[in-house]
């Protein structure tokens, strides 16, 4: 296909297309002329994936291209290709980031009692760190014991979260698809808690 069709195809302008031609995020097309050149359905696949990364995964251009250069380079697994776009390493470089130490004991605990083999890197390490630091700090009693009944629905959700991805054998669709599940499903399961809490506080409250 011509430019105007993967533009027509993917819904990315084609002026935008030849912006990530440029930076390398998409691959060339096979040349018919000197100023012109056709596509595939690869390169349709590969726009697909580069909107979630920077549209819906947030990820600037370069930490896309990273994440794009690992799938196609075939060095990622299925569980290092989904910690790629999940954001428990960066693609492209050292898992370890360094940066000030911070006291994760609680997180490891947390982890140790639900038996989760999860990196040492993973960011959420730091925001459920972060978390229980605020509460304590605002004089609530409240410490990781607390999160393990939480923790116990995120497995469960978690196993549905991986059901979903089951099928693509493509690393493109299957990096496409963990990416649109996740990130574009998070404000729809905070949704689901609100109503939830609506609904529980009618019955202890209301009758």
């Amino acid at each position: 296909m011509r430019i105007s069709e993967l533009s027509r195809r993917s819904g990315v302008s084609t002026a935008t297309i030849k912006y990530y031609l440029r930076e390398g995020l998409l691959p060339p097309g096979r040349a018919t002329a000197a100023t012109q050149a056709e596509y595939g359905e690869s390169h349709v696949r590969r726009l697909r994936l580069i909107r979630a990364l920077i549209g819906v995964r947030g990820l600037t251009v370069s930490a896309a291209k990273d994440v794009l250069d690992t799938i196609s380079e075939g060095n990622a697994d299925t569980h290092e290709l989904l910690g790629l776009v999940f954001g428990v390493w960066p693609a492209g470089g050292t898992k370890d980031e360094g940066g000030e130490e911070e006291d994760h004991s609680g997180v490891t605990a947390l982890v140790s009692e639900m038996g989760w083999k999860v990196s040492e890197h993973n960011p959420a390490r730091q925001v459920i760190t972060q978390t229980l630091h605020t509460l304590r700090s605002l004089g609530m009693d409240y410490d990781w014991h607390d999160l393990v009944p939480y923790a116990e629905l995120a497995e469960k959700t978690a196993v549905l979260d991986l059901d979903q991805l089951q099928g693509p054998d493509d690393p493109l669709e299957k990096a496409e698809r963990a990416v649109l599940l996740t990130f574009l499903l998070e404000p729809a399961l905070l949704a689901l808690r609100r109503l939830a809490q609506e609904a529980e506080s009618t019955i202890r409250h209301r009758g």
